[in-house]
């Protein structure tokens, strides 16, 4: 009996890899077919905040440009928004906005973790239906479009707790995945072998890798390691997208939050980028000729004496416009009239926040910036990163346009 399992279990083997010729790197069980092109895209990503949501929005634009009627998906938020009767994830207005569709959170939306969720799940699984809920939003999408997109959500596990891991979605959707890394050598490969872990498991299909937030004068020497690596585990590098600061720079809104303050002077303001932060005891004439939009962060009891200074320091050296974007005031104490009326000429967004300065820039240190319908610049930018540094043609190659949605 033991010879005859054996015998079976060989024929089973050979009878796979004569149905599928073009079967590639059966250890790894990285099943990838070069002669099956992928008629949907998943954009995973080895951790949060590395870029899943840039590299979508670059690739939907690049195919919106086609002339391809893209379609696009969160299957799995954990960050949403209740507009009217609808709660949508965050990232869905971007995409929203940027393809002209309706939100609809059956099709754009169609699981939200948020808190609760999980346990409300585990106590009476039988209650939801969250594979169906994507199965069929997927299927819908695919009817309507030549393509669909969908976007993951965080590292490759979340989700698991519900059964609905990135690697059980993109199963789940039928698509291929493109998983995102951050920028290094050791550290990329180490992440992202653990990562695919779940979608070997999963027999889920690589299209391939895309490196983000590259140093810029790592670039080429990272090119070639990981590039060299990832063919040896035959895996496309996509391309390498290089870090970008100005991706990373908050608004005052954001910031606002962060503090749990309130802006009293120059709401309409709020959008303003802060490209960097300085305290109220560390002005400097470098720091105001060299720096610009910089967020001011300093005691209420202070905010006279450093306005004083900066004023004095800019005339002093010709320097018209003012260096600040904002003024976080920390803790208890007046603002004179001059300050307002400075705060009022330059049009500077004036937050109170009753944390302590310390407080205040540790909460600031800590944002997690994404990019959003308040930040344009980063749309725009986020779109030209993908088409300057991604092998699009490489992509557009190994994927099926359905003709006639």
């Amino acid at each position: 009996m033991p010879y005859l399992k054996f015998a079976k279990t060989i024929l089973d083997e050979a009878f796979f890899l004569l149905a599928v010729p073009r079967y590639l790197k059966f250890p790894n069980y990285i099943f990838y077919f070069d002669s099956m092109k992928a008629n949907s895209l998943y954009v995973a990503a080895t951790n949060q905040h590395v870029g899943k949501t840039t590299s979508t929005l670059g690739l939907v634009s690049v195919f919106k440009k086609k002339g391809i009627n893209i379609g696009y998906c969160k299957p799995v938020g954990q960050r949403f928004l209740d507009l009217k009767n609808i709660r949508v994830d965050k990232d869905t207005l971007l995409f929203a906005d940027l393809l002209g569709f309706e939100l609809k959170p059956d099709l754009h939306s169609p699981v939200i973790l948020g808190q609760g969720a999980t346990t409300a799940y585990l106590d009476n699984p039988d209650s939801f239906h969250f594979e169906e809920d994507i199965r069929y939003a997927s299927q819908y999408l695919k009817e309507h479009h030549d393509f669909v997109i969908f976007e993951g959500t965080g590292h490759p596990g979340v989700g698991s707790i519900v059964n609905l891991s990135n690697a059980d979605v993109a199963k789940h959707v039928n698509a291929s995945v493109i998983m995102i890394v951050e920028g290094g050598i050791g550290s990329t490969i180490d992440r992202l072998n653990v990562s695919m872990a779940m979608f070997r498991e999963k027999k889920v299909p690589i299209l391939g890798v895309i490196v983000n937030k590259v140093l810029p004068d790592k670039l080429d020497k990272v090119r070639y390691y990981v590039g060299k690596k990832l063919k040896e585990m035959n895996l496309p590098l996509l391309g390498l997208m290089p870090y970008d600061e100005t991706l990373a720079y908050p608004i005052i809104s954001t910031i606002c939050d962060a503090v749990n303050g309130s802006v009293i002077q120059n709401h309409d303001q709020i959008e303003r980028q802060v490209e960097d932060i300085m305290a109220g005891s560390l002005i400097d004439i470098n720091r105001i000729k060299e720096a610009k939009n910089i967020l001011l962060v300093v005691g209420a009891d202070r905010v006279n004496n450093s306005i004083h200074k900066i004023d004095l320091l800019s005339q002093v050296h010709d320097i018209e416009i003012s260096p600040l974007a904002g003024i976080v005031a920390t803790g208890e104490g007046g603002i004179n009239e001059t300050s307002i009326e400075y705060i009022k000429k330059h049009r500077l967004p004036l937050i109170r926040t009753h944390l302590d300065t310390f407080g205040s820039v540790i909460k600031i240190s800590r944002i997690e910036v994404k990019i959003n319908l308040n930040t344009p610049w980063k749309i725009d930018r986020a779109i030209n990163l993908i088409e300057e540094n991604i092998d699009l043609t490489q992509i557009m190659d190994s994927i099926q346009i359905r003709i006639g949605s």
